[in-house]
């Protein structure tokens, strides 16, 4: 059981009074609103080639000391939090498709999480970067957040399991979501592959978003998206200063112990992925 201490600072970090053994529907659904505000999704360690590990307890410690992650830390330390609440939570093997790319099933890139409050299962997720900002009911149907729009639905790849579709302007196109329950030793070979392989997107490209109040704002190497339901502000981040200032003052992420050497080191890598897919993008 995760220390009391560690849970209640956790609960502060997102803004939220919530005690063992209350959670109903709407405190899960203000709970998972307070985590995708308060911590971000982002791969920033990964890139500059020090991968956190997914330990539970390292990942609610990560969050305490102001950074974030991508799905198995942020589900990871979310659930860990939830469970010392008291809630009845599942980890599933789950898998991300990304736009334009085959859906590679169930295979454990992604950590899914179900939760049962109130007589119901809810699909429960703070790690999918943009992905809904609320619980979505564990049933076949479509459902709208925030003007942006999801669709549940079961998976062809596992008997029991279940899809979500993405909206249509979201990072990704969907996730499939195996029945079985999962632990994080379930995951550490897909994350060593995630983190390490130097042919991995989260390796290659750093990203942070983080949901706000009208959207979802987006920082993908140079490139920063808020995105409303009006539509996508864009605009190219050319400076060193400006793109950390974006991190940590705009996302809120704790990354003022780099030292000026590691963050230099990391610009000039982003910056050079970022030339390149203008390269890339020219001569296409």
């Amino acid at each position: 059981m995760l220390d009391g201490a560690l849970a209640a600072a956790y609960l502060e970090r997102l803004g939220v009074d919530a005690r063992p053994g209350e959670v109903d529907a709407a405190m899960l659904a203000a709970l998972q609103r307070a985590h995708v505000a308060a911590v971000p999704y982002e791969n920033i360690d990964i890139v500059r080639g020090s991968p956190p590990g997914i330990d539970p307890y390292d990942c609610v410690r990560r969050v305490l000391a102001g950074r974030g992650g991508y799905c198995y830390h942020l589900n990871g330390s979310f659930a860990t939090v939830l469970e010392w609440l008291g809630v009845d939570l599942t980890r599933h093997l789950s898998g991300v498709q990304g736009r334009g790319a085959d859906a590679p099933g169930p295979n454990g890139n992604h950590l899914g999480l179900t939760v049962r409050v109130n007589g119901s299962v809810w699909l429960v997720d703070a790690g999918l970067g943009d992905g809904p900002k609320e619980p979505l009911p564990l049933a076949p149907g479509t459902y709208e957040r925030d003007g942006f729009v999801y669709r549940v639905e079961p998976s062809p790849f596992t008997a029991d399991g279940w899809r979500l579709r993405h909206d249509p302007r979201g990072a990704f196109e969907l996730v499939d979501f195996s029945a079985g329950p999962a632990t994080t030793t379930d995951f550490l070979e897909m994350h060593t592959r995630l983190s390490t392989n130097p042919e991995s997107g989260f390796v290659r490209v750093a990203a942070v978003l983080r949901h706000t109040p009208g959207g979802v704002d987006i920082l993908r190497g140079c490139i920063f998206t808020e995105r409303t339901q009006a539509g996508d502000t864009v605009r190219e981040i050319d400076s060193a200063d400006d793109w950390w200032s974006l991190v940590i003052d705009r996302f809120g992420l704790a990354y003022g112990d780099l030292t000026p050497a590691e963050r230099n080191d990391l610009w000039r890598r982003v910056r050079a992925g970022h030339e390149d897919w203008q390269a890339e993008t020219q001569s296409s």
